[in-house]
């Protein structure tokens, strides 16, 4: 299956990202910091889980990017899909942490959810029809 642009995605990618409002910009540096941050834990109890669920949301998100030839509505799915069992196993079954590490978990609890409260909604209006690459 061909993807539905014809271009370089890294281009593409960032072409689509410029013309986001200042809010989502600077919201996507603060989820990607936090999300990024979970390498510096990864030895901590679970750490290896954890990057790997951070990594696997991020992955998926950008092959929806280069699929979409851009940032579309889609891009939300890579997150939900990976994101959702890390919120799971973060409220309901929490690795022992102290600390630096409790308190890194709790931001990223409280960052993720939020992403997924948008990512939710942007796959929503994505299912209704809302395809375009944001330009």
């Amino acid at each position: 299956m061909q993807p539905p642009h014809n271009s370089d995605p890294f281009t593409a990618f960032w072409q689509s990202f410029v013309v986001l409002p200042l809010w989502v910009k600077l919201w996507v540096g603060l989820l990607s910091t936090v999300n990024m941050a979970s390498l510096a834990f990864i030895s901590q109890p679970s750490g290896g889980l954890i990057a790997a669920l951070v990594f696997a949301g991020i992955g998926l998100s950008m092959i929806a990017a280069i699929y979409c030839g851009g940032l579309s509505r889609l891009v939300g799915l890579g997150h939900i899909i990976a994101w959702m069992p890390l919120i799971f196993m973060l409220v309901f079954s929490p690795p022992l942490a102290t600390g630096a590490y409790s308190a890194y978990l709790t931001l990223l609890l409280v960052i993720n959810t939020v992403s997924l409260v948008f990512d939710i909604n942007d796959f929503r209006l994505w299912l209704a029809g809302e395809r375009a690459v944001f330009a």
